[in-house]
């Protein structure tokens, strides 16, 4: 509960954030579409840099210290924009910097959050705490932008960001209150260095034939994703001539099928399999999302939350399912560099997407890179309907390695 209680905060400030970032950029100063791209990029570029070692060195520390230390900092980073802004000192080479920066933070902490979970919740009720905190993102993904917009309105884009620093304060709070004691890490072995406890992870991955499947769908999806995520706010602004205020409004309403999501994965998974769900949720759940690259002008900008709401609604069930299958057959001693080694690719393509929405924006015109993003994101599904899942209807229990990989 204090896990979770402190999350819905500070998603909630980082949902501000994802919104007055890139406005900052589009309404402050001016920037272009491809300078946009690279500011989204440089959010997610940690994952590819370092997402591999954060995860062995997470192995080896207190899971908990180190989510501590990482929203201290970030704490500092966003809390610099609004300072700057406030000096009238605010530039592009800043916006990239500070994003980039949160992002490491946010590698270390997402790895140790993921895997600390399975500490704190038993096999059984992992689906429906996973769901749980899911739903707990996409709340924050409802209510954040809505106040971001609120905040742009009121304060600046820069000067909403303050609700962002201010949200890790509580996120600090309530995770240093959790008590419950970690499985201290394995005794080093003799010879072990930091590449081979990586490779270890990574060799994890690459030989279960089910995870690999897995983490091909969810890095496609996420490069596709990447490209829709890097020209929305412009084609919010631009293309639809929605005021700025008005832009978090709009995207908070598609969250509402992520709050859906986060609700119902546990029961769709019960009623059609907690195995089956994954493929389910990505070719037959998300399939109408293409939507929302046909909004217009007027009573048409609908469309757009509509159609990313089917998008997070889907999204959000294969998330919680695919996370769920993750922690069962995953051994505890390996679970920081799994979800490091996964994060490592399915991040990873996340800023090569937000680069290519960018170009492509410039080069094609940014609606038809959604087009081509959402229906390539739908396609990802294929990756995993195409495995093993396809026979099975239930994820199985945990496993040890000597199986699992097989």
């Amino acid at each position: 509960m204090l896990l979770w209680g402190g999350q819905t905060v500070s998603e909630m400030g980082s949902a501000v954030t994802q919104v007055a970032l890139p406005l900052v950029a589009v309404v402050a100063l001016r920037a272009s579409t491809f300078q946009v791209g690279l500011l989204t990029a440089a959010t997610t570029a940690a994952f590819a840099l370092i997402a591999l070692p954060a995860g062995a060195l997470v192995d080896r520390g207190s899971k908990r210290s180190i989510m501590i230390g990482c929203d201290i900092l970030r704490l500092l980073i966003i809390g610099s924009v609004p300072l700057a802004a406030a000096l009238g000192a605010v530039t592009m080479a800043q916006l990239y910097v500070v994003a980039a920066a949160a992002g490491v933070c946010t590698v270390f902490f997402d790895v140790s959050y993921q895997s600390y979970v399975p500490s704190l919740v038993r096999a059984d009720l992992r689906m429906d705490a996973n769901g749980k905190l899911g739903t707990t993102q996409a709340f924050a993904q409802l209510g954040g932008p809505g106040l971001g917009g609120a905040l742009v309105a009121a304060f600046g884009a820069a000067g909403a960001m303050t609700a962002d620093a201010i949200s890790y304060v509580v996120s600090v709070v309530s995770i240093s209150g959790i008590r419950t004691r970690e499985e201290p890490p394995p005794a080093r072995r003799e010879g072990e260095t930091l590449r081979s406890r990586i490779a270890e992870g990574l060799r994890f991955v690459v030989r279960h034939r089910i995870l690999r499947r897995v983490v091909a769908c969810t890095g496609t999806a996420n490069l596709f994703g990447g490209m829709s995520s890097a020209v929305a706010v412009i084609f919010l602004v631009r293309v639809l001539h929605v005021r700025p205020g008005l832009v978090g409004v709009i995207m908070a309403g598609s969250a509402v099928g992520g709050i859906a999501g986060g609700v119902f994965a546990g029961r769709l998974a019960r009623r059609i399999g907690s195995a089956r769900i994954i493929w389910v949720s990505m070719l037959v759940f998300s399939a109408p999302q293409v939507v929302a690259a046909a909004a217009w002008r007027g009573w048409g900008v609908l469309l757009f939350p509509l159609g990313w709401g089917i998008t997070f609604f889907a999204l959000m069930v294969y998330n919680v399912a695919q996370l769920s299958y993750r922690q069962s057959v995953t051994p505890p001693e390996l679970m920081g560099r799994m979800n490091a080694a996964v994060r490592w690719v399915v991040w990873g393509t996340l800023p090569l997407g937000s680069v290519l929405g960018g170009i492509l924006g410039t080069l094609i015109g940014v609606r038809p890179v959604l087009w081509v993003a959402f229906i390539g994101s739908w396609a990802a599904g294929w990756f995993v309907f195409f495995s093993p899942l396809r026979h099975m209807r239930d994820v199985p229990g945990p496993a040890p390695a000597s199986v699992a990989t097989n």
